[in-house]
């Protein structure tokens, strides 16, 4: 029982502001690392641990920040809006609601995230085909905003619901290692999602920007009884009543401060003695989350506070009075005093702005989730009501209202947002906006037409979404099977649906999708050029080439009448593509009429990805030459115009190339660079693990090998039969057939095989129809491999195409050796020796030998054969094939020849040290030289000679040219050049 009088030193004072405790050490860390800017901070943890307070004490406490922070807070949201958090920060880092006059006309790109600075901004590039190229321009010209604004460190708050594209430019930025600016993160661990790049701030950084990981634990009993006592006056607190609030808070922060809030307002909390008490500690168990104790406090209050509250919660954002008012369906006098009830009671804050705002995120989510359903919906009508105003119009915020009130609203303001995600490069956002309208059954079918029409600009460009790609389907199916919706209506449906299912490789649906559409894009040519193109490449399913080569000669026809320079170049650059992956050499004329230079940059990129298109198909075919010159010109164009998604393409050509010509010098260290490469390139980094198990194969790794070919077979791109599987199959083939494994090597080259038969492209068949043959053999099936080779002749009479031609001789001496022809088979593979190297393609060259003398060994002429076998023997040694020289050199053994492969250069490891390649690069640069001036020099291709570059500068733990030459200098690794 309470005291009937008490006593002075008994009044209980109001509860105070509690005390930063338990974070000293984190702070000082905190601290550390941004005086030796740059840095990237990652401060973690779960709701209320005390991220922001951390946060604010060091802002508030420490210089050594600077002057200059700017604050971003990623919303709650479902769907964020595209880099939303970094344009709010910016917007509200500029006061005067406008930047300073802006020059550098890479700010023009920000016009879209920007529209009310439009007098301001420059005008607004010329739009980007290629999403990363989009994305790179944006963050750069964000990124010299931010520097103009003399920001010295970038806060940014809540980073698990940052979208993807504002995790793209903080990464973007921690690359640049800009010398003034540190970055700061906080976010929950167990609310980042599955796949997120957000942990990538920790994993990759460079070695010049100081680095901090705060994983922040919950106070323990001591630092608890510290945070309750600054709360209650500085006194202290009772080992029993810190216990209690200690098991039932877990110790963190927030609980427990919000639990002694909720304590002193129900006066279950009294000084006994000189310390604070619990009255007892059985009548009232602390609620185990702060929902319970967010509403046990609402309820406290008057309904006018509580339906502020309910308005707040739908806002979720920081609001102003007006808004508030507008969206509770108050007015503002009455408003006004139930803010300041609840910013009293501690439920609300408020900013410098005048705003007011949850104190934690958890607090609105708990008021929101006990509101009734139709308060909710008229709630958000009117708050999306009171935002069309604004100027520019947050058409996220608007398009989350009203997909609780309005639905013709709700997609008028996703088609928006779309839009901005889309202009700002970020595919990801946008698809995950349209997938979550068609998803909703009552949006018309006019509506879903619309955002159908919008799939056909993102939804085949996003790989590793299948269930958003299948959920979208499904909605187009439905839209076609029950909609009205006339011939040109559906095929700009059926487009996209073709175009998905692709990502599906429901091959034979997307084919019959597009072919269903074509006919009524007439009034497009440029689009019906690209569907019908599509149709022209040779894609899994039953269509023949014929049928393929049909719709590209419709494309030829529709091109012509295409305007657009860029489509028209687009165009032509992908018909050539298709028809030398058809093995029509035709291709060739069509390739030609590519230009040798253009002027605007969306044609410059339309011509970088056809020269680096056309230099695959070169390799293809076994024209070398040609497809080092492709490559080496769409290699200059992507440096000219800053392309990076093309580069690592075309570094992943130019990495296979490599391969097959046996120019094998850092070629593993080069292949792992690219296997490391963003999702945007996941094509390449199959390329790359694909070099990576072909050395491994040849250099002795055989069990990682066929690890590495069985995961490429089953990862492979669900549209691009043409590269990765035949190859990846005929060498896990030839792996298995070595171990004995016949059954299984048949398996892996029984699909590709089956394809290039049905589809009559036997342009792909170099590697995959040798390794058939030689297990057909081996199965005792000599009359089928026969069979396929002649199969294999058939389909390539006609074709000026030398490598198919080599493999066609290996397979022609392989069955002499079969039927015991061995003198014809030693003159055979004699043959297609010569040929494998006039490519050059020295491997198969090798091989080709080896088997040359295996047939001598067996005719009768040894001394020819141990010849014969030496030089393949030292060859393999200096090309660094070191499992093939082993298994030559024991054979030589078994003739009586003691033999030791010479060891001349080839594969090697370097470690930390430079390789020769690498310090003739550095040697260059020393000397002043640019990258295509080495390249020049030293007859590689500017590709090779970045790669080789970047690889110098990571062991020398450098990050710019500058640095790289002194480094080298000092350590005397070069000289002076």
């Amino acid at each position: 029982m309470r005291p009937s009088v008490a006593s002075e030193s008994d009044i209980e004072p109001d509860l105070a502001t509690p005390a930063f405790v338990g974070r000293e050490g984190d702070l000082a860390r905190l601290a550390g690392a941004l005086a030796r800017r740059p840095a990237v901070v990652l401060i973690e943890g779960e709701a209320g641990i005390g991220k922001t307070r951390l946060v604010q004490e060091l802002l508030a406490t420490e210089s050594s920040v600077g002057e200059s922070v700017l604050m971003a807070t990623c919303p709650p949201y479902l769907d964020s809006l595209t880099l939303g958090p970094i344009v709010d920060g910016i917007r509200q880092g500029h006061r005067t609601a406008r930047p300073s006059a802006a020059t550098n006309p890479l700010l023009g790109a920000l016009r879209p995230l920007f529209p009310e600075w439009d007098s301001v901004l420059p005008r607004a590039p010329e739009p980007l085909e290629d999403a990363s190229a989009a994305r790179h321009r944006l963050f750069s010209a964000l990124a010299e905003l931010i520097a103009g604004m003399n920001t010295s460190v970038l806060v940014v708050e809540d980073a698990h619901w940052a979208d993807e594209a504002t995790l793209g430019f903080l990464l973007f930025l921690a690359s640049r290692s800009t010398p003034d600016l540190s970055i700061v993160v906080t976010y929950r661990p167990e609310d980042v999602p599955a796949g997120s790049s957000l942990l990538r701030l920790a994993s990759r950084h460079r070695p010049d920007v100081a680095q901090l990981r705060l994983a922040l634990p919950p106070l323990d009993v001591t630092h608890t009884a510290g945070l309750v006592s600054s709360m209650l006056g500085g006194e202290s607190v009772s080992e029993a009543f810190v216990a209690f609030l200690h098991e039932h808070t877990a110790g963190i922060p927030l609980v427990v401060e919000e639990s002694v809030r909720l304590l002193r307002q129900r006066e279950d909390v009294a000084r006994r003695d000189g310390q604070w008490v619990r009255r007892t500690l059985d009548e009232l168990s602390v609620p185990p989350t702060v929902r319970d104790l967010v509403l046990e406090r609402a309820q406290r209050l008057d309904a006018t506070v509580r339906r502020i509250l309910t308005a707040m919660a739908v806002l979720a954002e920081p609001a102003d009075e007006r808004l508030v008012a507008e969206t509770a369906g108050l007015p503002r006098s009455t408003v006004r005093p139930a803010l300041a009830q609840a910013v009293r009671s501690g439920l609300l804050d408020d900013d410098a702005r005048g705003r007011v705002m949850f104190r934690h995120v958890l607090m609105g989510r708990a008021i929101y989730e006990s509101a009734p359903a139709a308060e909710l919906t008229s709630m958000h009508l009117r708050a999306g009501q009171a935002m069309q105003t604004a100027d520019p119009a947050p058409v996220m915020q608007l398009a989350r209202h009203f997909r609780a009130a309005d639905v013709p609203a709700w997609v008028t303001y996703v088609e928006q947002a779309t839009d901005v995600a889309i202009a700002s490069g970020d595919h990801g956002t946008a698809v995950a906006l349209i997938d979550d309208a068609l998803g909703a059954a009552e949006l018309p079918a006019s509506a879903q037409a619309r955002l159908a029409r919008r799939l056909l600009v993102v939804g085949a460009r996003i790989e590793g979404v299948g269930d958003v790609i299948r959920r979208a389907v499904r909605s187009l199916q439905d839209v076609l099977a029950t909609a009205t919706l006339t011939p040109v209506e559906q095929a700009e449906i059926r487009n996209p649906l073709g175009r998905l299912l692709l990502q599906l490789r429901q091959f034979d649906a997307a084919h019959a999708q597009l072919a269903e559409a074509a006919p009524h894009l007439v009034h497009d040519p440029a689009e019906a050029g690209r569907v019908m193109t599509y149709l022209g490449y040779p894609l899994p399913g039953s269509q023949p080439a014929a049928e393929h080569l049909r719709w590209l000669n419709r494309a030829a026809e529709v091109a012509g009448k295409v305007t657009g320079p860029a489509e028209r170049l687009a165009l032509t650059a992908d018909r050539a593509a298709a028809l030398l992956t058809l093995g029509d050499q035709t291709g060739w004329a069509v390739a030609a009429e590519l230009p040798a230079t253009v002027e605007a940059t969306d044609e410059a990129f339309a011509l970088t990805r056809g020269l680096a298109n056309v230099g695959y198909c070169a390799t293809l075919w076994g024209r070398y030459a040609d497809a080092e010159r492709h490559l080496a010109r769409a290699s200059t164009l992507v440096d000219d115009v800053e392309y990076s998604r093309m580069r690592s393409t075309v570094a992943a050509m130019q990495l296979h190339l490599d391969w097959l010509t046996g120019r094998w010098d850092g070629l593993a260290e080069r292949a792992a660079e690219l296997s490391d490469v963003d999702d945007d390139g996941r094509r390449d980094r199959l390329e790359a693990v694909l070099v990576t198990a072909l050395l491994d194969a040849v250099t002795g790794a055989r069990d990682r090998a066929v690890t590495r070919l069985r995961e490429l077979i089953e990862a492979q791109p669900p549209i691009n039969i043409a590269d990765l599987p035949p190859t990846a199959a005929a060498a896990l083939s030839d792996l298995l057939l070595a171990d004995g494994h016949v059954e299984d090597a048949l398996a892996a080259t029984a699909e590709p095989i089956e394809t290039i038969q049905r589809k009559d492209t036997w342009i792909w068949a170099t590697d995959v129809v040798r390794a058939r043959v030689q297990a057909l053999m081996a199965s005792g099936s000599l009359q089928h491999a026969a069979e396929l080779v002649e199969q294999f002749a058939t389909g390539l009479a006609g074709r000026g195409a030398p490598a198919p031609q080599a493999a066609l001789g290996t397979c022609r001496a392989l069955l002499s050796q079969a039927r015991d022809t061995r003198s014809r088979a030693a003159e055979a593979f004699e043959r297609a020796a010569a040929a494998w190297d006039a490519l050059p393609r020295p491997l198969d060259a090798l091989l080709a030998r080896e088997q040359q003398g295996e047939c001598l060994v067996a005719g009768g002429r040894p001394d020819t054969a141990i010849e014969v076998l030496t030089r393949v023997c030292d060859g393999f040694a200096t090309l660094g094939a070191r499992a093939e020289a082993r298994r030559v050199g024991s054979r030589l053994r078994e003739l009586g020849v003691e033999t030791r492969p010479r060891w001349r250069g080839g594969r090697r490891g370097y470690g930390d040290a430079l390789s020769p390649r690498e310090t003739e690069v550095v040697r260059l640069v020393i000397a002043g030289r640019t990258n295509r001036e080495i390249a020049q020099a030293l007859s590689r291709s500017p590709n090779t000679v970045a790669t080789q570059l970047n690889s110098a500068m990571r062991k020398l733990q450098v990050s710019s040219r500058t640095a790289l030459a002194v480094r080298a200098v000092e350590a005397g690794l070069v000289v002076d050049a």
